[in-house]
């Protein structure tokens, strides 16, 4: 009654719906995984934007590696800014998505150390190789407060640091490789400035990450899972059509002949096939 099953055709089939089952599911699974971090990040990005600022110097230090555990706190640093070696990073968006760079600008502390400040967003030159307007940073003693963030890599942010660049224009913020160029001891990641408010709005101060959405991932996974699902429902249904369709062809018109009628049809193939 099923023998059909063994057919090419059928084995095949029957193979690729066995592999696909488990791949959905595991696809299903990995965007639960991902909803289930998205939900984390958020968390640690509401806590920490939350908590009370602290000196930049308890939390990071030349050379230290800033941990995840530590972004978008917000810290304090007092110093003067080193505007001499201020430089912009390229390819970077503003809080409308329009193209630009950041301006990043060394803070002298009162030990001798520096720390990164990326100032905010301003239009890039029309230029590419020309250096931008950038509005000067403040003189003298200021107090900066900010989010603190690790120094980017390419693998985390998918820039490619290039080569060759304009004088003063970067592709990531890497606070040793900032360090060479100043002579001085800078701590490990950089902060996102977020007061005082630059004088006439410029630059423009990067927004606060996004912590409330989660996506659609848990919905991708369950999606994954009703497919995963509908693949053994549809085998079942495809058998059954083809076992039907088996069957009414078996008791078609052919089928039906009577004993006589077959006899007769047989003795005038014969007889035609003799003639």
């Amino acid at each position: 009654m099923y023998r059909f099953l063994l057919s090419r055709q059928w084995v095949i089939l029957t193979l690729v719906s066995l592999v696909l089952i488990p791949v959905m599911v595991e696809l299903g699974f990995w965007q639960m995984h991902r909803h289930e971090r998205r939900v984390t990040q958020n968390e640690l990005i509401a806590d920490n934007l939350a908590a009370r600022p602290v000196p930049v110097t308890e939390l990071t230090s030349p050379g230290h590696t800033v941990p995840r555990a530590d972004y978008w706190r917000h810290v304090t640093a007092t110093g003067r800014y080193d505007t001499a070696h201020e430089v912009v990073v390229r390819r970077r968006t503003d809080n409308d998505e329009r193209v630009g760079v950041h301006v990043l600008t060394p803070l002298v502390l009162a030990d001798g150390r520096a720390v990164l400040v990326n100032r905010g967003w301003v239009p890039a030159a029309a230029d590419q190789t020309a250096y931008p307007a950038v509005p000067p940073a403040p003189k003298g003693e200021v107090t900066v407060t900010g989010r603190l963030m690790a120094d980017e890599t390419t693998g985390a942010s998918g820039i490619k640091d290039l080569s060759g660049l304009p004088p003063r224009q970067i592709m990531l913020i890497d606070s040793a490789q900032q360090a060479e160029g100043l002579g001085r001891p800078v701590l490990g990641g950089y902060l996102q400035q977020t007061a005082p408010e630059p004088a006439g709005g410029t630059p423009e101060l990067i927004a606060e990450p996004d912590h409330d959405s989660i996506g659609a991932h848990m919905a991708y996974a369950v999606q994954w899972w009703l497919f995963a699902a509908a693949v053994p429902v549809g085998w079942v249904v495809l058998v059954r059509r083809e076992k039907r369709d088996r069957a009414s062809g078996a008791g078609g018109p052919a089928a039906q002949e009577t004993p006589a009628t077959a006899g007769a049809t047989a003795g005038a193939t014969a007889g035609a096939t003799a003639g």
